[in-house]
């Protein structure tokens, strides 16, 4: 038996998951969605990653960057190590992308804010 607490919405179950051979049984849910996410939990986890990276020539020196959709779990530490490779030129607006293909899963990281351009003259201390 595990116990899960359920993230699906604000509710925050928590659940008595246990799985026999391939039959998973669930309790303390009190929606759908908790059975779900108990059963992707146990069998798939996937998380969404959040993080930023550096940007060059803008308003900002760091961009907001998550994943378009969530990744498998097991994945998130060569992707968050893929991310931060990565420097993206301005401008950048919300949700370009910013890498494609993360560590190989098909999931795109987007960016989540706006970063203006800047001029030479406008980020030059003598200017």
């Amino acid at each position: 038996m595990t116990e899960i607490t359920c993230v699906s919405c604000p509710v925050g179950c928590l659940m008595a998951v246990t799985q026999q051979n391939s039959q998973i049984s669930v309790t303390g849910n009190e929606c759908p969605a908790g059975l779900e996410y108990a059963k992707e939990e146990l069998t798939a986890p996937t998380r969404n990653i959040a993080t930023s990276i550096k940007v060059t020539g803008g308003h900002m020196t760091m961009l907001s960057v998550k994943t378009a959709t969530p990744i498998p779990k097991s994945k998130i530490m060569a992707a968050v190590a893929e991310i931060h490779k990565i420097t993206a030129a301005a401008p950048v607006a919300i949700g370009d992308i910013i890498l494609e293909n993360v560590t190989g899963t098909g999931v795109n990281i987007v960016a989540t804010r706006e970063v203006k351009a800047v001029g030479f003259a406008h980020t030059h201390p003598l200017f």
